[in-house]
């Protein structure tokens, strides 16, 4: 499961005049991964696309067109339809016949489109026109000896002088001026001097041979206008329909023909002669007999398939190979659940052959970190919900790796909130050593110090005994005092515990990697290189480990160094050290094994963002509640004293108004603590899974295994029906 699938190099020959039956028989296997042919000195050559791709390519682009013209796209739900259906009616030529349909109808549409244009723009040249409303139409144009300058101005055209010259005008500040000139035909350019001071620039008046004024044309365009776009309408209703009516079978044969030009483009990617054709592939080895018993089946005399290696993981064994052939298809190997995350693994690289992939580890370590800094059964029920929603309805690869984190990191949260923490909504489900403004769910008396103590409750919630007595177990463990009562870890209490808590949980996860490292240089070089290489990295990482313990020990637990543990933790600590940093002098020079000391310590202390995440979520949700229930709803005296504080509780009764704003208060603030659970918890354990975990063993950059295999969503085979004769 940490390495991926075995895979093995075959050679395919065969008669170039069945290539066709034998593409169609290695598409059907779904386990041939093709190694692209280069020319060189075999006197092979590579070879062309069949001859019906050439035609399934042209329909492809008409159905692509029709589609884009339709609205049909990716996101369009439409019927499943049978393949032998696409293709009998794709060789009855409907594909053409649709077409006829379609662009008729969006022919007809575009030439109303270019019309409705072309009438606003003589709509517009008709309204500044009628401004001038002492002229017609027609008498704009039909002049021998007369030319007619018509445009607008920037300023008043009445005072402009032009020698024989009839001037028109009309000015407005807000609008602008409008101004039409009639003079003789060898004084026209005069008159556009004359007009340039007042800012003239042109405009065409279409010729017009009746006597109609502006406002009546302008109320003719705007009946036509009306008429054109009732036939859009008319043709939009048109093209809904025969949307309704064929989308189906386009998106079928879309998909039928993308796959047709697919395997008719494959001997682009293999050698051939006259007479035959040869493929070089690589096989997963455990179907390796499989695929080459089921091709000699369906091919007969027509094939012949030989077993050429199986690629192991040495980098020499690969090294040693052709260019062509060195790089292995990856093809990772995790199961039904774990390959879900194998999208986070993709975010960075596909692993390499010859590496261990990380997908199985993130799987463990992401929900598990993401439910410790959430810790809370109250956040915990929504993301299970959320998560297997997005699980069961999305197909989508980015919102299926989210609703996995959440799912799965729910469930983690549920199990922490409930058996460590002991929380729900920010709140213990049983009181412990009281403190003022502690809110808890369940109602408890208990003795502390012969005082019986009464803790606030919420809504006065009543456990069953086994619950409550499991909880208190949990959280008695981690307290010093035996009269103290068990709450579960408290996340603002225990921060110490905490805090070592997550280092632990730290080094255990960086020893994880740090073995991935040793495994992984000693399949790719031996066992002698791994020590070389990786080595002295493990040697420092345990020597910084036993440095760390000695000083804690003799600066926390008051021990002294002249005896005991902490001298037995510091001797070995420079033990380690020493070997560490020779073996990384030999591996990278002396100064970068120095130098790489204190990062170590940084890899360890990066993980106390777990028990950060969950304090400041806890500090917020401690805060929301005080508001809400110290502060909004009302209160009431219990009777109960502890060190001459009267204890308080939650009475419900006591103003309605103040708490239903502090119930939607309540749902509100702790939405917002749940959203940035979300974001906070979700991006740090993704981080320590990318540079924490992965980069002290991961390089990636691998190829991924891509077998011939037709994908079909919205076609089926609706019979048994294979379309490769066997002999």
């Amino acid at each position: 499961m940490l390495l991926p699938e075995s895979m093995s190099r075959i050679v395919i020959v065969g008669t170039k005049s069945r290539m066709e039956d034998a593409i169609n028989a290695f598409y059907s296997e779904k386990s041939i991964h093709i190694i692209d042919h280069t020319t060189g000195d075999d006197g092979l050559s590579i070879g062309t696309t069949t001859e019906a791709t050439s035609k399934a390519s042209e329909r492809l682009i008409k159905v692509r067109s029709m589609e884009k013209e339709l609205g049909i796209n990716k996101h369009t739900k439409t019927a499943d339809i049978a393949v032998e259906e696409v293709q009998s009616r794709i060789s009855a030529g409907d594909v053409e016949g649709v077409e006829d349909e379609v662009l008729k109808t969006v022919d007809a549409r575009n030439d109303l489109t270019q019309k409705i244009t072309e009438l606003n723009s003589k709509k517009n040249t008709f309204e500044l026109l009628k401004r001038l409303n002492e002229l017609t139409l027609d008498q704009y144009s039909g002049y021998k000896s007369l030319a007619v300058l018509v445009g607008t101005t920037t300023d008043d055209a009445s005072s402009v002088s032009i020698e024989d010259a009839e001037v028109f005008s009309s000015f407005d500040k807000k609008e602008g001026g409008v101004v039409a000139v009639f003079v003789k035909k060898e004084n026209k350019e005069k008159a556009f001097a004359a007009l340039a001071d007042v800012g003239f620039t042109e405009i065409q008046v279409p010729a017009c041979t009746e006597k109609v004024a502006a406002n009546e044309a302008c109320a003719k365009i705007d009946a036509e206008i009306e008429a054109a776009n009732a036939e859009i309408e008319k043709c939009n209703q048109t093209l809904e329909e025969l949307k309704e009516k064929y989308m189906s079978f386009l998106k079928g044969c879309d998909e039928e023909l993308a796959i047709v030009v697919e395997k008719g483009s494959v001997p682009l990617r293999i050698a051939v002669s006259k007479y035959s054709y040869v493929i070089d592939a690589w096989v997963p080895t455990k179907k390796m007999d499989s695929v080459k018993a089921n091709l000699e089946r369906k091919l007969g005399d027509d094939i012949y398939v030989e077993f050429q290696e199986t690629r192991g993981r040495k980098v020499e064994e690969t090294e040693a190979q052709e260019p062509r052939f060195q790089n292995v298809p990856v093809k990772q190997n995790n199961g039904r659940i774990v390959c879900e995350y194998e999208y986070a693994t993709s975010l960075v690289s596909v692993p390499k052959y010859n590496e261990i992939d990380p997908t199985f580890l993130i799987a463990i370590f992401l929900p598990l970190f993401f439910g410790f800094m959430v810790g809370d059964m109250g956040y915990a029920i929504p993301f299970i919900i959320l998560g297997a929603y997005g699980l069961k309805k999305t197909k989508h690869k980015d919102w299926r790796a989210i609703a996995l984190v959440l799912f799965f990191g729910g469930i983690w949260a549920f199990i922490f909130g409930l058996f460590f923490y002991g929380e729900m909504l920010g709140m213990h489900f049983v009181g412990g050593e009281w403190e003022a403004g502690t809110w808890v769910w369940h109602e408890n008396h208990v003795a502390v110090g012969g005082t019986t103590v009464s803790w606030d409750w919420i809504l006065g919630a009543q456990f069953p005994s086994w619950f409550t007595d499991a909880i208190c177990s949990v959280g008695a463990w981690g307290q010093e005092d035996p009269n103290t009562f068990g709450v579960g870890v408290g996340k603002l209490e225990d921060v110490a515990f905490l805090l070592k808590l997550s280092v632990y949980i730290g080094v255990i996860h960086l020893l994880i990697g740090l073995v991935c490292a040793l495994v992984n240089v000693t399949k790719q070089h031996g066992v002698k290189e791994a020590i070389l290489e990786k080595g002295g990295i493990v040697f420092v990482f345990f020597g910084i480990i036993f440095l760390c313990l000695a000083l804690t020990d003799m600066m926390f637990s008051k021990l002294e160094l002249t005896g005991g543990t902490p001298l037995i933790e510091l001797v070995l600590a420079i033990v380690c050290l020493v070997i560490g940093i020779v073996l990384n002098a030999k591996a990278e020079g002396g100064m970068q094994a120095i130098m790489s000391l204190p990062e170590v310590i940084g890899w360890i202390l990066s993980y106390t963002r777990l028990a950060a995440i969950t304090m400041s979520k806890a500090g917020m949700a401690l805060a929301f509640n005080y508001i809400i229930f110290g502060m909004i709803m009302t209160t009431k005296a219990t009777g109960n004293f502890q060190d001459g504080v009267e204890i308080v509780a939650f009475d419900p009764m006591g103003g309605v108004i103040m708490l239903i704003v502090g119930i939607l208060l309540f749902c509100f603030l702790h939405l917002v603590v749940w959203t940035l659970g979300i974001l906070s918890a979700g991006l740090h354990a993704l981080r320590l899974q990318f540079v924490e975990l992965m980069m002290r063993f991961y390089e990636g950059g691998g190829e991924a295994f891509a077998p011939l295999s037709e994908v079909r969503k919205k076609t089926f085979f609706s019979k048994n029906a294979n379309n490769i004769k066997e002999v």
